[in-house]
């Protein structure tokens, strides 16, 4: 007979199967939903390429994504030190309290700088369209535009041969002011490596012969003084410490009216490049008396700028070195010779074994021109300046990480018999403000690894002006005694650079 208890256990087994049952089987479907599942998954995704290398333009290029533009991006990094300048970048001690020698004069003057430049090019059925942009973030210590800055060195369209926008010049060689040099102040020659507003069309006749035209804006660079010497809205204090400074007389420069006109014929083979360069530049007063219109003003003239440029490279003493070298003249367009960043006036101090004089003193500008008179009854013509320039480098290296240059440069400024008469009578007494400057320097870097740069550079200027005997100088200004002697006396000074820059 079977117990009671055992009945039971026998019930709840039958109840209890069709759950198991049911549990089992709604595992097997869903183990089976899951295999289903995983075989339309593929086995690895495959990378996704966001960004396209575009190699039609070289190494660095890629593709906007989205477009057929291809981008670059590009820069430095770059730290200075000016040892016994007068400003960044180992600009002589040649002006100010730098070249007066007092102790306002900084004799260490640093800058940092980060430059950043975007290139964008796209292929069209008319030709390449590129864009150029290159700005700069500079944090300078000790210089007389101390602070925080940002430059904008280029910014431009090209197309069909056409340049907008702010470019090197066409008048200037491909490496502007630099033939192997640091310092931003090797005058002899035409410098405009932060570009200059222009319009200008460059054709290619093949075998690497091009010719191109363009119409400059001269307003910021190309515009040296043009000296009113008569000096209207001067006191005689003023007079008398402009001249000493090398500022002979009130700049009356008048807004531009025609831009500069440049033209370009330039031959790049494997042995160098060889180039002609010319511009054509207005000269143009504003008035005799600066505030008053019915004062009247000089007739307009027209200034002139002529370059011959050689570059030869690949020489018998090793591999990568070259020779690069300009000759520049001008008449009324002093900027071509001596450089737009440089000043347009020289003034050195040094010492004098003379008995009762205080020191000795050399100093000269280099304006477009002077003019003399109040009105247009007294007034003269404009007499304009000639200047001329040699500038030049050997660059040579002595292994793949070492490399030094050796650079130079004569420059001279020249006054026409007018002109200096006019400037003598201001002055009040005889006085010839031609000035010769000769430079020679050296630059030796180091690349410890790829695009990083260590160079130390130095340089000495040499400041020949030609006047003898002594002169009292009423009223020098910055530190100098009023009314002391002073000797006219040649004088040169040194000047050093440091640089660390990495290029990317």
């Amino acid at each position: 007979m079977t117990s009671i208890k055992t009945i039971l256990i026998k019930t709840a087994l039958i109840k209890a199967a069709p759950i198991k049952t049911l549990a089992l089987a709604s595992t097997a479907a869903l183990l089976a939903y899951g295999s289903a599942q995983a075989a339309d998954l593929p086995l690895k995704a495959k990378a996704v390429e966001y960004v396209k290398i575009c190699s039609i333009y070289g190494a660095g290029f890629y593709y906007i994504p989205g477009t057929d533009t291809c981008i670059k991006l590009g820069g430095y990094l770059r730290a200075d030190v000016t040892l016994y300048g007068s400003s960044a970048y180992n600009a002589p001690a040649w002006a100010g309290n730098a070249g007066q020698k007092n102790r306002l004069a900084n004799n260490f003057i640093f800058r940092s700088r980060q430059d950043i430049n975007i290139d964008t090019r796209t292929a069209t059925e008319y030709g390449l369209v590129r864009t150029y942009f290159d700005a700069t973030f500079n944090w300078t210590s000790g210089d007389a535009v101390a602070g925080g800055t940002l430059g904008v060195y280029y910014a431009f369209i090209q197309f069909a041969g056409f340049t907008f926008g702010k470019a090197v010049s066409q008048f200037d060689t491909p490496w502007t002011g630099y033939p192997g040099n640091n310092t931003s102040f090797l005058i002899g020659g035409y410098d405009d490596v932060t570009g200059i507003n222009q319009i200008s069309y460059t054709a290619q006749f093949g075998n690497g012969v091009s010719a191109a035209i363009s119409l400059e804006d001269p307003s910021s660079y190309l515009q040296s003084g043009l000296y009113n010497t008569s000096n209207p809205g001067l006191t005689a204090a003023q007079i008398n410490a402009a001249y000493p400074a090398g500022v002979f007389g009130t700049n009356s420069y008048a807004g531009v009216a025609v831009p500069d006109i440049v033209g370009q014929i330039r031959v790049d083979q494997a042995w160098g490049l060889f180039q002609v360069s010319a511009a054509a530049h207005q000269v143009r007063a504003s008035y005799y008396t600066p505030s008053l219109e019915t004062s009247g003003h000089p007739s307009d003239t027209w200034g002139y700028a002529v370059q011959g440029a050689l570059s030869l490279k690949n020489l018998p003493t090793g591999p990568g070195d070259s020779f690069n070298i300009t000759a520049t003249y001008s008449n009324g367009a002093t900027r071509y010779v001596i450089g737009g960043v440089s000043p347009n006036s020289f003034a050195i101090y040094g010492s004098s074994g003379i008995p009762g004089v205080y020191q000795s003193i050399a100093f000269g500008g280099s304006p477009d021109g002077v003019f003399g008179g109040l009105n247009n009854i007294v007034g003269t013509n404009i007499q304009k300046t000639t200047a001329w320039g040699v500038r030049g480098a050997f660059n040579h290296n002595w292994s793949p990480s070492w490399s030094t240059s050796v650079f130079g440069s004569y420059s001279s400024v020249d006054f026409n018999s007018n002109a200096t008469a006019l400037i003598s009578t201001a002055f009040g007494s005889p006085y010839n403000p031609d000035i010769r400057i000769a430079q020679i320097g050296a630059i030796t870097r180091w690349n410890p690894v790829k695009n990083l740069t260590f160079s130390g550079e130095f340089m000495y200027t040499y400041l020949d002006q030609a006047n003898s005997g002594l002169v009292v100088l009423t009223a020098p200004g910055a530190t100098k005694p009023p009314g002391a002697i002073y000797e006219y006396k040649d004088q040169g000074v040194w000047s050093g650079n440091l640089r660390a820059q990495r290029t990317f």
